[in-house]
């Protein structure tokens, strides 16, 4: 997913979207484990996917606390 469409989200939409990814990613390393799946590109999207949100959960936290000073 493209970091400018998720710089559109709110705060609370990008805490649920990490939330989702996490859990995802979770379910695929699980399956993976288990020889279910073999869809490391699908695990290598969602980690980019899970850095892509924090870090712009990081750039509103000191968006907001520039604006307070």
């Amino acid at each position: 997913m493209k970091a400018e469409k998720m710089r559109e989200w709110t705060t609370q939409e990008l805490q649920v979207k990490e939330r989702e990814f996490s859990e995802q990613l979770f379910r695929l390393r699980f399956q993976l484990r288990n020889g279910q799946t073999e869809t490391l590109a699908k695990i290598r999207v969602l980690r980019k996917d899970i850095a892509r949100v924090k870090t712009l959960q990081r750039e509103k936290e000191l968006e907001s606390a520039a604006q307070q000073n």
